[in-house]
């Protein structure tokens, strides 16, 4: 009977932990946007859209390059899914000065978040960028993939259209 018993709570600890994991939202972390207004990344998980959440640095070619074939779909997606972009630079302190500008010029209407520190990326264990999260109307993160390989973001739309299809 112990045994059983044992067996059952392991069991209910495993099935919690999973559900924990899958049901995985942003942290409660404080970050600046580029214009040094504070954000608090969990709002992103109670603004009732869908919301795709890319971090990125000025130095990394595939980030800058994922998050440009988005924002060539951006509009459509907006207009299609109401969704949100959000892209977190996490360039040091040191190279900050240099995203704004970049971004200017790329003419992302992304908001941009300014992860300074690595805190949001330490938080979500973040190894490599680029890494972009998928997150349904409820906040929950439903999908993430690290690296670009052209055509993730084709993808990531099947994502968001499967979400869409759930509702």
């Amino acid at each position: 009977m112990r045994n059983l018993l044992f067996t059952l709570f392991i069991a209910a600890i495993s099935v919690n932990a999973i559900a924990q994991k899958e049901a995985q939202t942003m942290p409660s972390i404080l970050l600046k946007d580029m214009n040094g207004k504070p954000k608090n990344m969990a709002d992103y998980s109670k603004n009732g859209k869908i919301t795709i959440i890319s971090f990125w640095a000025t130095w990394c070619s595939p980030c800058k390059k994922e998050l440009n074939n988005i924002n060539d779909l951006y509009d459509d997606w907006k207009n299609k899914y109401d969704l949100v972009v959000v892209a977190v630079n996490t360039d040091n302190a040191r190279n900050t000065q240099k995203v704004k500008p970049y971004v200017d010029g790329q003419g992302w209407e992304y908001e941009i978040i300014m992860d300074v520190n690595q805190d949001l990326q330490r938080a979500l264990n973040i190894v490599q960028i680029p890494h972009t999260f998928l997150l349904d109307q409820n906040g929950q993160i439903v999908y993430q993939h690290s690296g670009y390989v052209e055509g993730d973001e084709l993808a990531l739309e099947e994502k968001i259209k499967a979400l869409l299809a759930k509702k």
